[in-house]
């Protein structure tokens, strides 16, 4: 168990949101789960990213007793070892490793195209945050043996279901667009609905499996 350090900062961030700054992604995940459950009056929207968490309130809001709210949460926010599991079941993602960087990636871990798939089954990822498009999941294992700088080169389009890794996180592409991760294979599962509710089938603190379709 740990608790944030007095580095936690709450930044003011226009005239109706607070930036809280955090000292690392578990914490990031801890408090937008904790805001989740717990909200706090005159919160309209809580938007997490890889270390902070950007506070949006409603019109006429006094930022002093949110920020007071905060401090509180964040004072006595803690990490344990299980908080990384969910309540709910992970979602299951079936994936084809058919990717074209999947040899790359094998040959900058120094490991075969086995033992990466085998990690990547094996791990449990967690949704930390939505970002560069809608329904784009970045999503954290933990598991330094997946971590693989971006592409030198961006490709111009990388296709939707594209399953792949960079910089530490892993994703699936929810369209075709531009992208410089390193794909190592592809899924039909959609997660990107508009017909859904979300229409994001990844919410932030959600867990996710991903599955080798040769194996079902």
């Amino acid at each position: 168990m740990t608790t944030p350090s007095a580095g936690t900062r709450i930044l003011p961030a226009g005239n109706r949101a607070l930036l809280v700054e955090l000292e690392s992604e578990p914490f990031v995940v801890s408090l937008t789960e904790r805001l989740r459950r717990t909200p706090v009056p005159g919160v309209e929207d809580v938007l997490p990213a890889a270390r902070t968490v950007l506070v949006t309130t409603t019109p006429r809001t006094d930022l002093d007793e949110v920020r007071r709210a905060l401090r509180t949460m964040t004072v006595d926010l803690e990490v344990h070892e299980d908080s990384r599991a969910s309540e709910s079941e992970p979602v299951t993602i079936p994936v084809r490793y058919d990717g074209a960087d999947l040899a790359d990636v094998a040959g900058h871990l120094r490991v075969s195209r086995e033992d990466v798939i085998a990690a990547h089954t094996a791990a449990t990822w967690r949704c930390v945050f939505i970002g560069f498009a809608p329904g784009f999941a970045y999503l954290s294992c933990g598991d330094d043996r997946l971590t693989v700088p971006r592409r030198a080169q961006s490709r111009t389009v990388v296709p939707a279901g594209s399953v792949a890794l960079a910089g530490g996180y892993g994703a699936v592409y929810p369209r075709s667009s531009p992208g410089g991760w390193q794909i190592i294979g592809t899924t039909d599962s959609p997660m990107w609905n508009l017909d859904a509710n979300p229409p994001a089938l990844l919410q932030p603190g959600r867990r996710v499996r991903f599955v080798d379709e040769e194996t079902l």
